[in-house]
Order: C-alpha cells, then structure tokens, then sequence
C-alpha cells in the first residue's frame, strides 16, 4: 500500500512535468511562429527584392538609346561648347579675326592645316586650307559642317570664307586612333570597358546611318581606305564620345537618280576597302578610272566589322561581345553589296546585344553578392 507522503509526492511531481511540458510545448509553437514569421519576411524580402531587381534591368535597358537622335543643343546657326549656358550665332569673319587667338600647330594634311587656338577662354580648332589645289575640297567640308550639325558632329564654332578658315570645337583627346593610349592612362582606366567601348561602337555606326540618311541626302565616307584613316576622321570627347570631324569627302549617292560615286581616282587595293571599291579586272587590263565602275554607301558597311573589332580592344569581356555581333558582321562582309544590312539595320542590332548584355551583367553581379 503507497502511503500518503508518496501519492502526494508523486502528484506534485506529476503537475510539473506536465507544466515542463506545457512550458516546451508553448516554446515550441513560438519557435515554429518566429520561424514562419523569418520565412514569410524573407520571402516577402524576395518578392521586393525582385521587383526592384526587374525595374532597374528595365532602366539599365532604357539607357540605351531606342533610336538615333542628331539633334544638337542649339538650332541652326547657333553653337554651344564648353562650359558655356548660352546658344551663340556662329562667329563671322570679324569675329574670327578679332575674337580667335591661334596657339599653335597641332595637325596638318593635304587639304588644311589645324591650330589650337583660344576663344573667350574656350579651347577651339581653326582649320586653314593648305593648298589653294584643295579648295574645293575645303569649301566642301565647310558646306558639310553647315548642313550636318547636330549630336555626332564636330561643331561648327564659325568660319570665315574669304580666308579659308574654319573654327570648330577642340577635343584635347584627339582621333580614335589614340582610343587605346587614352583609355589606358590611370586616370581614365575605370573606363576602360567593354561597356564604354560598345557604347563607342554604338555611336561610330549612328553616324554612318546619319550620314547615309541626312537633310543633304546619302553621305558616303570616302577618306576610309585603311583603318587608320577611318579612325582619323572621328575625335573622341573629354565624356567620351564620338564626334565626325574630317568631313570633306562626303559624296553624295542617289541610286534612284542614277548619281554612285567613286572615292578617287586612283586604284585601291586590300582587304580593307570593300570589293566592289577594287579593280575587277584583274591584271589582263591596266587600271583605268574611266573604267572603274561606280559604287554606293554599301562600302561603309563593309568597313565596320573592321572599325568595330578595333574599338572593342582586348578588355575584359570584349570576345563575348564579338560573339554576339558574329552574325550581323558576318552580312556586313558579304561579298554582294545589295545583300549587306543598312547602316540602322547594324545600329538597331547593336543596341539590342548592349541591352542584353548590360541586362546579363546587371544579373551575375547580383547573383555573385549572394
């Protein structure tokens, strides 16, 4: 028989395992509560976290341009440079002679000679025609400059006819020719990008296609027979951008009007230039001009995979981007010159791989944080 002591004992000790119990079953359920709380936020977390994801893609896509757009800061007439808040009328001869200091000689060829030269303490080029032989060709680039201004081309500060002079702004930079050297200086080197050198590429195609459908008709590059003097024509800005400066040698083509050009008068030859641009007849016939057949602006589509692969440089990142453009390079080098893509067609290419990629980068950085 169990005596009273123990029944009660036994009891008591009964009440408070089952209060333990009680006591860990409530931890427990708070436990469960807290986690599922910690769940649900995190998963709340990532829902936000995505959404916010996905407008910024959509954002880093509409930082590339939807479309070309030429338009300049000022109407025209009117020019803008530097630091200046103001649109002013294009400098007369008067100015030009009165307002103009030349500096120094900073380049010379054929058809003008160029000075740094100072404005109001803003940094501008006059160019000075060489030799009276080019004056056509200088008269001709200044007529260029005039009807072309806008986003991509040099711009035209003013000019003074009666003594062959032309005053356009300054890019301490130079031509794309100095691309590598400049972007490889410790100070620019954060911009020495796949990113920035495909947005380059991005901009040299928008001129073409500008030229090729401007106010004054189908513009073609004619001072383009190697790389090297391609590249010679464009300066590249202090913000890095592209601008079209050596303009004088744009013919103009109307295939509906029967007008093709032909970039000289004397016989091409390499890889470079477009094969239509090369004599057809082989060594049998010595090479004649008169017999040399017209062409069109199909021969500045040839030209780009070329340009195009030297822009991109060697920089992290620029063989994906290569293998990206494959395809489209691939019909640019067709040896027909009716079954190459316009110059919009390359552009709208172009800036539908810069989105993607720029989209696939926003991505593995976000992935590599996590």
């Amino acid at each position: 028989m169990v005596s009273p002591k123990r029944s009660t004992a036994k009891r008591s000790y009964e009440k408070k395992e089952e209060r333990k119990t009680g006591w860990n079953f409530v931890w427990i359920r708070r436990s469960l509560n807290c986690k599922g709380a910690l769940l649900l936020g995190c998963l709340f977390c990532l829902i936000i976290g995505n959404l916010f994801l996905y407008r910024y893609l959509d954002l880093i896509y509409q930082m590339v341009p939807v479309h070309e757009d030429h338009t300049g800061p000022c109407r025209h007439g009117f020019f803008k440079i530097g630091a200046m808040r103001n649109c002013t009328p294009w400098l007369t001869c008067e100015a030009v002679r009165k307002e103009v200091r030349r500096l120094k000689l900073v380049g010379q060829g054929a058809v003008k000679k160029v000075f740094l030269s100072d404005w109001k303490a803003n940094k501008v080029a006059v160019s000075l025609l060489s030799s009276p032989e080019y004056e056509d060709d200088f008269l001709h680039g200044l007529e260029m400059l005039k009807s072309l201004q806008g986003k991509g081309i040099i711009a035209l500060v003013g000019f003074c006819e009666e003594e062959h002079a032309i005053v356009t702004e300054y890019h301490p930079h130079g031509s794309l020719i100095n691309i590598n050297m400049v972007l490889n200086l410790p100070q620019y080197q954060s911009f020495n990008t796949w990113q920035t050198r495909f947005e380059l590429v991005l901009e040299y195609v928008s001129i073409i296609s500008y030229l090729h459908d401007s106010s004054v008709g189908t513009r073609v590059m004619c001072d383009s027979n190697d790389l090297n003097k391609v590249l010679s024509q464009y300066l590249l800005t202090a913000d890095f951008h592209i601008v079209a400066n050596d303009i004088d040698a744009l013919p103009l083509v109307d295939r509906p009007g029967g007008i093709l050009i032909k970039c000289g008068h004397q016989e091409l030859g390499g890889d470079f230039v477009a094969p239509e641009q090369r004599w057809p007849y082989g060594n049998e016939i010595p090479f004649s001009d008169d017999l040399m057949p017209p062409y069109d602006e199909k021969t500045d589509i040839w030209k780009i995979p070329d340009v195009t692969n030297f822009l991109l440089g060697d920089v992290e990142g620029s063989d994906v981007v290569r293998f990206h453009l494959f395809e489209i390079h691939r019909s640019c080098k067709t040896a027909n010159p009716f079954e190459r893509p316009s110059a919009h067609t390359v552009w709208d290419f172009y800036k539908t791989v810069l989105g993607q990629l720029l989209k696939e980068t926003v991505v593995s950085d976000i992935r590599d944080m996590l």
